[in-house]
């Protein structure tokens, strides 16, 4: 997220140099870049209280004491009377609204408000949009302004499914499918909740009369709604991380307060619907158990005003949580806290040791299991062990990403992933492997805990003459490893973003189960695997090229293909057979390279690539009854 420096300086009763702000972000874990007058800030996915700049100047107010803070609209407000049905009250459970009347359409902004869209170079859309998109920045919660004069005043929320078109405020026409929470007018769709609003209802520059809406909503319910139908906003951002739920009032007031500073209010009604008190948690207020969890003595002074700083209160011994803290839920969280605030690096290290003890006979069965695989030309690969919510999955309670806040309950998805993404980059030959834990909750409740091997192949069984023509299939599977060949299935491409027609193969075995589907395992010797490197993906593109070679001698193809398959060059990325045949008649043999370039520092020219052909030629060649018709 960007933020102006002169935005957030407003904030600070002294003024902090842009580099001393930058530093303590770092300090706080806001990974963070200075261009220029503008700070570009990584926030991990469960802050998204900081998604602003009131949210992060809070955070900074441990060390930078506050002065200026938003001015709000302080006056009664009078009861909005609207027609409003709240049908999903888990994925709404708190909306308001707003309405307000203008005089006139102010023709210039002031200082705070013009400065937003200059400083981002921001093209302004209308006056009620413009203080909205300003409003998000500013406060972090996001609203939406409806022309009120475009329906007839009721308005639904529902989540349901939906097959039907939807064209949104930027007029680009979607079909909603499956579960989506929308809002309604006279049975149209006209607002994708936490998205983006409709055109129907959208305001223009002439409006005067406006709608606005302030809600939360549930996260789980909204999240990938923008990814899936390609409508990536501000609002969604914030929305899929959580904003403050007890927030909408203050917002609000905070929008008319804007309005007002740049023309007349001739009207203002204001409406509530809060269907589920969201709880408050608390924690016990100990400083004990957070020395405990840091490792270092702390004044209780010092962390008492710090929390207070952020927006905790305390009574009673315990510290209330704030709404707007979404990733607060245990000791261990207040810990996290107080170590940002003194610094990682105040910390002093303590020297502790660990005993030494014999490895589980499981674990050597699972080196012993790596080594073969990896001795048949398998890659392991290690996912994260989180996923999106289904029936029998775990919440986590306080997952870093919410769009993967639940403990996987399968290996398939995320082995599908890892052969697409080595498929893109022109791997012809791909096996997988992945050994992990899988938890479930089972009908009873219970937790379930298995641990699993994943394999996955598609393409090439091999780069030699021997093996390029065959396919990795089940019945490799179930020849080279024994593998039940009910434990086998096929992945179909069906629905995967992929071009490619090599059919894909998976087995899914539980460790329990491994001695007798791979019981071969137990006598193998395998040798020590050699330790591989990381290697970058190149960004530019690659060149291909083939070679086609005639030898009247077969004891010489084992010699050509050592030489072209293990050829070193920097450029030389991959190699493999992909044409072979054997003319009995003439006693000559035909076979086929290709040969794959690519740098990781430019796009290859011509000439770098002949070179590189040209090298790989001359030392063929010396082997002796060797030909290439054609070549030069």
């Amino acid at each position: 997220m960007k933020i102006a420096y002169p935005h957030l300086i407003n904030f600070f009763k002294d003024k902090p140099s842009i580099e001393d702000v930058s530093e303590k972000l770092f300090q706080l874990g806001h990974e963070n870049e200075i261009i220029g007058n503008i700070l570009d800030i990584e926030f991990t996915p469960n802050r998204g209280d900081c998604l602003s700049l009131l949210g992060l100047a809070r955070d900074l107010s441990v060390f930078f004491a506050l002065d200026t803070l938003p001015v709000y609209y302080t006056e009664r407000l009078e009861a909005l009377n609207l027609n409003f049905e709240n049908h999903a009250t888990d994925d709404c459970p708190a909306i308001s609204f707003l309405s307000i009347d203008i005089d006139e359409i102010p023709s210039k902004y002031e200082d705070y408000l013009e400065s937003y869209f200059t400083t981002f170079q921001i093209n302004k859309n209308n006056f009620f949009t413009d203080i909205s998109n300003y409003l998000a920045y500013e406060m972090g919660q996001p609203t939406h302004c409806y022309d009120i004069n475009k329906f007839n005043g009721n308005i639904e929320f529902v989540s349901d499914d939906f097959n039907e078109n939807f064209e949104t405020v930027l007029e680009k026409k979607i079909t909603l499918s499956g579960t989506n929470c929308v809002f309604k007018s006279n049975n149209e769709v006209i607002n994708l909740a936490g998205v983006m609003g409709g055109k129907s209802t959208a305001c223009t520059r002439s409006t005067k009369q406006v709608l606005i809406e302030c809600a939360y909503f549930n996260p789980e319910s909204i999240i990938g709604k923008a990814l899936k139908y390609n409508l990536h906003s501000d609002a969604s951002y914030k929305f899929e991380r959580g904003v403050d739920p007890s927030y909408q009032e203050q917002t609000l007031r905070r929008f008319i307060k804007i309005v007002s500073d740049h023309t007349n209010i001739k009207s203002i009604k204001y409406s509530s619907f809060v269907s589920k008190e969201l709880p408050v948690k608390t924690l016990k207020f100990d400083v004990k158990e957070i020395e405990k969890i840091i490792g270092t003595n702390i004044d209780e002074e010092l962390y008492k005003n710090s929390i207070i700083k952020l927006g905790f209160t305390i009574s009673n011994n315990h510290i209330n949580v704030p709404s707007y803290r979404h990733d607060i839920a245990h000791q261990n969280d207040m810990a996290e806290e107080m170590a940002r605030i003194i610094g990682y690096d105040n910390i002093n290290s303590t020297v502790f040791k660990i005993h030494k003890t014999q490895a589980p006979e499981e674990s050597e069965y699972e080196n012993s299991l790596r080594n073969f695989l990896a001795s048949k030309g398998f890659n392991e690969v290690i996912n994260m062990p989180f996923s999106n919510k289904t029936d029998a999955s775990i919440k986590i309670d306080n997952p870093l990403d919410s769009n993967r806040g639940y403990l996987r309950t399968t290996l398939k998805h995320s082995l599908i992933e890892n052969l697409l993404y080595n498929e893109k980059r022109q791997n012809e030959s791909i096996k997988l492997f992945e050994i992990s834990d899988i938890y479930s909750r089972k009908n009873n409740g219970e937790i379930e805990n298995e641990k699993y091997l994943g394999i996955i192949v598609s393409g090439r069984v091999g780069n030699n003459y021997k093996e390029f023509s065959k396919k990795l299939d089940h019945q490799y599977l179930e020849e080279h490893f024994g593998i039940d060949k009910n434990s086998i299935f096929e992945i179909p491409r069906d629905g995967l973003d992929t071009k490619i027609k090599n059919k894909i193969y998976m087995a899914l075995i539980k460790f329990s189960n491994l001695p007798k589907n791979l019981e071969n395992l137990h006598n193998i010797e395998v040798n020590k695997i050699s330790f591989n490197t990381y290697k970058p993906i190149s960004d530019f593109p690659s060149s291909t090229r083939d070679l086609s070679f005639v030898l009247s001698d077969k004891n010489k193809i084992k010699e050509l293909e050592e030489i072209i398959l293990n050829f070193k060059s920097i450029y030389l990325k991959d190699s493999f057979v992909f044409d072979f045949y054997n003319n009995e008649k003439t006693n000559q043999i035909k076979i086929g390279f290709r040969l794959i370039f690519n740098s990781n520092h430019k796009t290859l020219t011509v000439d770098d690539v002949d070179n590189e052909i040209d090298n790989i030629v001359t030392i063929c060649m010396e082997i002796g009854g060797v030909e290439i018709p054609g070549y030069k």
